[in-house]
Order: structure tokens, then C-alpha cells, then sequence
């Protein structure tokens, strides 16, 4: 049986954590940063965790991780 392949833009976006999740980067933080307020600047820049709803997918998406 082949091996199977990682999605390669998955495994730029999503890390795994140690007890078996993902973390995720947060969106909205790339540009048009002067109306937004410095404390949503700052809590966009925490890392997210994957949705159970999402979960199943990630994992298809990365098999190896």
C-alpha cells in the first residue's frame, strides 16, 4: 500500500500539540491593522486551538503529525 501524502498547506498552518490537538495562527492581522484596536492586535496574535468540528479533517489532511 502507498504511503500517504501530507497536505502541504495544512502542514504550514496547523501544529500539533501535546496532548493530541492542533493550534491554529488566528486571521485578521495582516493588513488594515490602524482601525483595529490594540488589544484585539494583541489577542489575534495568540495561537487558537482547531474546532472538534475540524478535527477529523486536520487529521486526514496530516497524517503523520
Amino acid at each position: 500500500m502507498p504511503k500517504m501524502k501530507t497536505n502541504r498547506g495544512a502542514a504550514k498552518r496547523f501544529r500539533r500539540t501535546a496532548k493530541g490537538g492542533f493550534k491554529r495562527a488566528q486571521s485578521h492581522l495582516n493588513h488594515i491593522l490602524t482601525k483595529k484596536k490594540p488589544k484585539r492586535k494583541r489577542q489575534l496574535g495568540m495561537t487558537a486551538r482547531i474546532a472538534d468540528a475540524d478535527l477529523k479533517s486536520v487529521r486526514r489532511m496530516l497524517p503523520y503529525s
